[in-house]
């Protein structure tokens, strides 16, 4: 399958697990992609040869509005081939009528929107149009293309863009890579480049950092809900083997990344990423700050806030702290298993922190003004430090 780009972050992370499929049917074939600006030729030539090896196409449109002209085009044009129309807003009843026709062979070309994005496994269809393919994203035109060549017969994509119309580029990076990846089991490779694209996303942004009652932020993601779930769900009580593989989860609702700016080809940075997630001492990254400065130059902000908060990370499991969140009024701090190995050492802690900090429920609230991102990123770490000094019991070294 392919990982929407928060959910790829989310694997490459370690919060949640990834598996891949790579290898594909006995006998199945890549799909050919093609690119290019729409052209009437071309277009008649693919639906006519497709209806005479005898199979069927999909013609698709990103809007309802431009059905008409497809139609037009395809009586005008391409007068051999029969055509059914489906789209959205049809009556639910109609839809499903016209799909099994579609299915059963009666027509020859199903001109529709994206409906037909997923769910679909028509092997007779081995021919696919996508009409202004620039305005789909890249996984969905992934998705797309994958409703023909689901048989043993080579299927062929045709990717149109409007004639003579200027692409932005990240249209441009799309329909490129999309026509670059036409191998079997890409999915993987795609959805890197799409988190490479798009980016991951900010779980936490400038004014939905903190906690959502004490800190006041405003949106909790649904999907950073359903992690943390399965993190601290019954599956993982009792069971001594795992109780170390759990990753600390740090919200401070900064840009944290490697540019393609700084690092253009997306295998490297990937492998980096990796490298980075198995560093945890000062001595480590600062060792891996100086290969990245020899080899690429000067660390841009971005890079540089990643290292700290490699090191913010690796102080919270120390610490035994499960999550940290930072906002722009202050942090809360919410412990594995909700337990601290040193009580004592806590109710210093809290202490320390004079009445800005108190303890509401299962976490620790610490009030406090922090607005800048060098502020987050300071009062971060210095929370899991002393928590981390903290950790060791009166007389134990």
């Amino acid at each position: 399958a392919t990982p929407i780009p928060r959910t790829l972050q989310l694997s490459l992370t370690g919060v949640r697990d990834l598996s891949i499929i790579a290898t594909p049917p006995v006998d199945r074939l890549a799909i050919r992609t093609y690119v290019s600006e729409f052209d009437t030729i071309t277009i008649r030539e693919a639906l006519l040869r497709e209806h005479y090896r005898g199979g069927q196409s999909f013609y698709v449109v990103p809007r309802i509005s431009d059905l008409p002209q497809i139609e037009d085009f395809l009586k005008t044009h391409v007068p051999e081939v029969t055509y059914m129309i489906a789209h959205g807003q049809m009556a639910a009843g109609d839809l499903d009528d016209r799909m099994n026709q579609f299915y059963d062979g009666k027509y020859d070309v199903l001109l529709a929107t994206t409906i037909v994005e997923s769910g679909l496994d028509i092997p007779t269809a081995n021919t696919m149009i996508i009409h202004r393919a620039d305005m789909f994203g890249l996984s969905q035109l992934y998705q797309i293309r994958g409703r023909v060549g689901r048989a043993k017969t080579r299927a062929y994509c045709y990717l149109t863009t409007k004639p003579r119309a200027p692409l932005t580029p990240q249209a441009t990076k799309r329909l490129r890579l999309l026509g670059s990846l036409d191998n079997l089991g890409a999915g993987f490779n795609l959805a890197s480049h799409d988190l490479d694209l798009r980016g991951a996303g900010n779980l936490l942004g400038e004014e939905q950092s903190g906690n959502i009652k004490e800190v006041g932020y405003e949106l909790y993601q649904s999907m950073l809900e359903d992690t943390i779930a399965k993190i601290k769900s019954g599956e993982l009580q009792g069971l001594s083997s795992l109780d170390d593989q759990w990753a600390p989860q740090i919200n401070l609702g900064v840009p944290v990344m490697i540019p393609e700016s700084f690092i253009p080809d997306l295998d490297i940075r990937l492998g980096l990423y990796r490298r980075l997630s198995g560093l945890a001492t000062k001595v480590e990254l600062e060792g891996f700050a100086a290969e990245l400065i020899d080899r690429f130059g000067p660390l841009p902000k971005e890079v540089n806030t990643l290292m700290v908060i490699v090191r913010i990370k690796a102080l919270c499991k120390k610490a035994g702290i499960s999550r940290l969140d930072v906002g722009p009024k202050g942090a809360t701090v919410q412990f594995h298993n909700d337990k601290f190995a040193n009580p004592a050492g806590l109710v210093e802690f809290v202490k320390a922190q004079g009445q800005g900090a108190r303890i509401a429920g299962n976490k620790i609230v610490l009030a406090g003004e922090m607005k800048t991102e060098a502020d987050r990123i300071k009062g971060a770490f210095n929370v899991a430090r002393d928590l981390a000094e903290k950790i060791v019991k009166p007389g134990k070294v």
